[in-house]
């Protein structure tokens, strides 16, 4: 342990110096003041961790000193001395916040062990204020909550990364809090003080992505009306999040890639680029190396954006997290609704343990905001549940009753009835229901399209699925 900062405090000059000399060989490093009004002013002037003061002083004696030290945030303890103890002298002292308490005439031994004592408690205070800021800080990231493995290696990485200006391709199903990892990046680079720009590419009619990302002039196609930044311009300086980069169309991926390499964008409409200084991250829950192979996205974009990859683990790979999340987001709920903080009930607990949670930490959070809201009481119980967490998923076999007539169907009839369960039982999340019916991300949205499914069809009991909105080609937004 390191020597120690002691102030002494004492307005008898000889007693002063012989326990200045005592303490000084004893490995303490001391400053002494004659009497309250100048230890305080050592006090405002250096760091101490501990200070030792008589209490029968003249003007600001012991006691008052002590008051006025343990009003100051993050004070040294004080360790008061006087030669009029007493029961009573001890418990004013301590009720006022003393440390500890010496009475005159004391041992040597009987001093340096006292001191001891509080300065190891005062170390042990600190460190466990320091452990726990360390491990809330590694359990809640920017917004990420989570203490599991899986998420201690996702949080290493972004302390890793974030200070540079490399590009990063965070992976993940939907509802994994892949745009919460780039705010996080965003908000511990040296970029933090610059724009956080985020833009979804499913989200985006296709026709009009190349104008989401690049900008228009005035007149440049039929409805430019007025000039307009794009994506890129909107985050000179800061950072540029592509989410869902996978569903950008091939031919716009060539004019991102060359963004990338040139740094600078060209309007729709201008005469000449523009430079941007941005700093790229890409998200998707698509498997962009299977969408290489089906050749609907460019390899040589795939490398200059997954320089350094994160890959969030879904909520079943984590649910020793569950637990805490459940808690964060009870908090939250209250806080947005202006309730009082829940109880969680352990049975709440363990159903959602077992819930497979398809939509991930975005499902639960939509969960707990439900419980919340039609709580009936001050503890979350198993009622409370939504039916689909409480009871379990339906019992294997085919999908929702769903049985093969003697007569025969037809194929294509049968292909839009399974899509639909899978959307359902996935709550619209767009890469769980690709896994479901074992097809890619990409075919999953091609035969939505196909077979004409709308958002309507797969929305059930009022749940409006996370998942993007996709469109019909004919009811597509189109540039003129």
């Amino acid at each position: 342990m390191s020597a120690a900062r002691l102030l002494l405090v004492d307005d008898e000059e000889t007693q002063r110096e012989m326990l200045a000399s005592i303490l000084g060989r004893a490995g303490y490093e001391v400053e002494t003041a004659a009497d309250g009004r100048a230890a305080l002013e050592r006090l405002e002037a250096a760091t101490f961790d501990l200070v030792l003061s008589d209490q029968r002083m003249p003007g600001l004696d012991g006691l008052e000193l002590l008051r006025r030290v343990r009003a100051t945030p993050g004070a040294p303890p004080v360790i008061l001395m006087t030669a009029f103890g007493s029961v009573s002298s001890a418990v004013e002292a301590m009720k006022h916040g003393a440390a500890d308490y010496l009475t005159k005439p004391f041992e040597k031994d009987e001093l340096l062990l006292v001191l001891d004592k509080v300065h190891r408690q005062r170390s042990l205070e600190e460190e466990v204020v320091r452990l726990r800021s360390a491990l809330a800080d590694r359990v809640r990231l920017e917004g990420i909550v989570g203490a599991s493995p899986p998420m201690q290696e996702v949080y290493s990485i972004i302390e890793r990364v974030a200070d540079t200006d490399v590009s990063v391709l965070v992976t993940g199903e939907s509802g994994t809090g892949k745009e919460l990892v780039a705010r996080a990046i965003h908000a511990r680079s040296r970029r933090a003080d610059g724009p956080f720009v985020a833009i979804n590419c499913a989200a985006v009619p296709e026709t009009l992505l190349e104008s989401e990302f690049f900008g228009h002039e005035r007149g440049a196609f039929s409805g430019a009306t007025q000039s307009r930044s794009g994506a890129f311009e909107r985050a000179d300086g800061g950072t540029l999040l592509l989410d869902e980069i996978g569903a950008m169309r091939v031919d716009l991926q060539a004019k991102l890639l060359r963004v990338l390499q040139e740094r600078e964008v060209h309007r729709l409409g201008a005469d000449r680029p523009r430079r941007v200084d941005v700093r790229i991250v890409a998200a998707t829950s698509e498997d962009l190396e299977e969408a290489i192979r089906e050749r609907s996205f460019r390899e040589d974009l795939f490398y200059r954006l997954n320089v350094v990859p994160i890959a969030l683990p879904p909520l079943r790979d984590r649910a020793e997290d569950v637990p805490v999340l459940l808690e964060h987001f009870a908090r939250l709920a209250a806080a947005r609704f202006d309730r009082d903080p829940p109880e969680i009930d352990s049975e709440v607990v363990e159903r959602c343990l077992r819930h497979p949670w398809p939509g991930n930490v975005r499902e639960l959070q939509n969960c707990v905001e439900r419980m919340v809201v039609l709580a009936r009481g001050a503890t979350l119980g198993p009622d409370d549940l939504p039916p689909v967490v409480r009871d379990g998923p339906g019992e294997a076999g085919t999908p929702d009753g769903f049985d093969l007539p003697a007569e025969g169907v037809v194929l294509d009839e049968l292909e839009r009835h399974l899509i639909l369960q899978a959307l359902r039982r996935s709550r619209g999340s767009l890469g769980p229901a690709a896994r479901l019916v074992g097809i890619t991300y990409k075919t999953l949205q091609y035969r939505i399209r196909k077979h004409r499914i709308e958002r309507a069809e797969w929305a059930r009991d009022g749940v409006d699925p996370a998942g993007p909105r996709v469109e019909s080609e004919s009811r597509r937004p189109q540039m003129g």
